[in-house]
């Protein structure tokens, strides 16, 4: 005969499954967009620990699309490869030998390798980039800076169709341009705002690689209006790098996005504590309800 005591952790996690069950109903069928980059992308543990989520996150109705950077690696081949960068304004020029390398580094190493980790953890993804189907069109954001594209025009068809067949799109952020055989480079960010944007998303999920928007004392600010973003950064609260980031959450909101979260993506589990608990997790950013 086979006796059973029962064990806390398992008491524990029964628990929290009930407890997220109205959150997974909430967002069952939504379109959830989220922008993956920073330390998590190198290691390998927190990578399977993401794709485990984003699969979790399919199997209970959402429709999850991963947007992908990859700066580090881009930076580490573009050095094997003896290719120096020029930086305007504190941002990297981009020739045609450094879009072609950024083309190769993302479409190819870095977007491989999420869709792999995802299929490991028993998901279906697809890796595509902004030039299959006409995904993103861009122009030059700035002529000073090369092949660094601004997104106009995003045809998400080929989202929605991977939506039908139960697959999760893996999205790199290199985009065709307005003339023929142009390739641009585009801020992973900036990419993700403008396909969940398109796609009127439930959720934009910008993970980095710090907790959040901070206010004057240095505390996480849980939640803010756009009103409230535009405050904070005239008034230098927010500054530097988060600036980009609450940008593209502006302009994402603008173009129809429900809210957006700028989180922490370090954090075990960032996207489950933001979806499918009480107090989330980040900075949520959204109009008054």
């Amino acid at each position: 005969m086979k006796t059973r005591t029962m064990n806390h952790d398992w008491i524990a996690t029964a628990r929290t499954l009930s407890e997220a069950l109205p959150y997974m109903q909430r967002y069952a069928g939504s379109v959830v967009v989220v922008k993956f980059g920073g330390n998590a992308m190198g290691d390998e543990t927190a990578m399977a620990e993401f794709a485990r989520d984003i699969v979790l996150m399919r199997q209970v109705g959402i429709n999850p699309i991963v947007v992908h950077g990859g700066g580090p690696m881009i930076n580490e081949m573009l050095t094997k490869l003896g290719i120096t960068s020029d930086f305007v304004r504190g941002k990297r020029v981009t020739d045609k030998a450094t879009v072609e390398v950024v083309e190769m580094v993302l479409t190819g190493l870095v977007n491989k390798r999420i869709v792999q980790a995802i299929m490991d953890e028993g998901g279906r993804a697809v890796g595509l980039s902004g030039k299959d189907d006409d995904l993103m069109v861009c122009e030059a954001d700035d002529p000073d800076l090369g092949f660094v594209g601004r997104p106009v025009e995003i045809n998400p068809q080929v989202l929605r169709d991977l939506f039908k067949a139960g697959i999760i799109p893996v999205v790199a952020p290199v985009a065709t341009g307005m003339q023929p055989n142009e390739t641009f480079n585009v801020n992973g960010d900036t990419a993700a705002g403008a396909i969940a944007g398109a796609l009127k998303a439930d959720r934009l999920l910008l993970l980095t690689d710090v907790s959040g928007v901070k206010d004057s004392s240095g505390e996480v600010v849980t939640a803010m209006t756009p009103e409230e973003v535009r405050e904070m950064t005239a008034g230098g609260i927010i500054a530097g790098g988060m600036i980009p980031k609450t940008e593209t959450a502006l302009k994402a909101i603008e173009d129809g996005v429900r809210a957006v979260v700028i989180l922490d993506g370090r954090v075990s589990n960032a996207c489950l504590l933001e979806l499918f608990t009480e107090h989330g997790a980040g900075s949520l950013i959204r109009p008054i309800q």
